[in-house]
């Protein structure tokens, strides 16, 4: 099927979700203890040693959570209004909001921390920064809703990219990567092939920013490496990009995303989103098993994305 900008939107999100999920089972294991590559799947096989062993399978963990709190402001706001989303990721921490079930589980260290920063101080600004160099992938995962739902340009995406990452991860390299991720999401959309994406959001990067501290957080970021799935924010970007320039569809991206270990939910959601926009066709199978997509279809008809 021929993908159109709005599509493109809708496979964007749902390879998120749907990455997330896939990947939720063989976190914390190691590459050499992921099945074999046709094995990965959101069931998996007999006798795996599954994470989060209690969750049933299809269900998105707090990277997808955080992402809809995001869109669900986004959307109901008309804006980014940091306030509105800090208040709905707290509702998140305490009550569920946008987990399958109203259960939230895997929260990140960082994003905890920072969440009960805002709950004290109200102050969405400053709250990520609560550890100052902390550089976990915890805004990455979440952020794309945002270049999915934005209209302003450029310059506007990555101030507003690196402006939702200040609520639990403020750090510039955090920053920094949403807006580069957003930028490459955007050209994605724009109909780019992911190489040619990447390096023109890299381009403008390049040519528009001067503080030194942020243009060494893209330089950092720009590093073609093999990826390990490690749960760095470098570590993250990096592995999409790996993912993408090597792999033909969805379904190779985030298997190959979860082959690498480690953490498996949120390097398969933070490549799976972008993966949905470049290649569509996100399985029937997985879309059919994914938990909570009913909640996610209403708001999307709500709202017209």
């Amino acid at each position: 099927m021929v993908q159109t900008w709005d599509s493109r939107r809708r496979d964007g999100l749902w390879g998120l979700l749907v990455g997330d999920a896939l990947g939720v089972p063989y976190e914390f294991h190691p590459a050499d203890q992921i099945p074999a590559y046709e094995d990965i799947e959101l069931e998996p096989p007999e006798g795996f040693d599954r994470s989060h062993a209690a969750v049933p399978a299809g269900t998105w963990s707090d990277d997808g959570a955080q992402a809809l709190c995001l869109l669900d402001s986004l959307l109901r706001t008309g804006t980014l209004d940091l306030d509105d989303f800090a208040t709905r990721m707290l509702a998140w921490y305490d009550d569920g909001l946008w987990a399958v079930d109203d259960l939230g589980f895997d929260v990140g260290i960082q994003t905890a921390r920072a969440l009960r920063d805002y709950a004290g101080r109200r102050d969405p600004r400053t709250s990520g920064l609560v550890d100052p160099n902390g550089q976990g992938n915890g805004a990455l995962m979440r952020v794309l809703p945002l270049a999915l739902w934005h209209t302003g340009d450029d310059a506007a995406l990555v101030r507003d990219a690196g402006l939702q990452a200040l609520v639990t991860h403020g750090h510039v390299m955090n920053q920094m990567a949403c807006a580069f991720y957003c930028l490459w999401a955007r050209r994605l959309l724009d109909g780019y092939e992911p190489l040619a994406g990447w390096a023109d959001a890299l381009a403008w990067l390049r040519a528009h920013e001067t503080d030194l501290d942020r243009v060494a957080a893209v330089e950092r970021l720009a590093l073609d490496e093999p990826p390990d799935g490690g749960g760095y924010v470098v570590q993250s970007f990096r592995a999409a990009r790996w993912l993408l320039v090597r792999c033909s569809s969805y379904e190779e991206t985030v298997k190959r995303a979860v082959a690498l270990g480690n953490d498996t939910d949120t390097t398969a959601c933070i490549a799976g989103g972008l993966a949905g926009i470049a290649f569509g066709n996100v399985p029937d199978r997985w879309l059919t098993a994914l938990r909570g997509r009913d909640q996610v279809e209403t708001l999307l008809t709500t709202f017209a994305l």
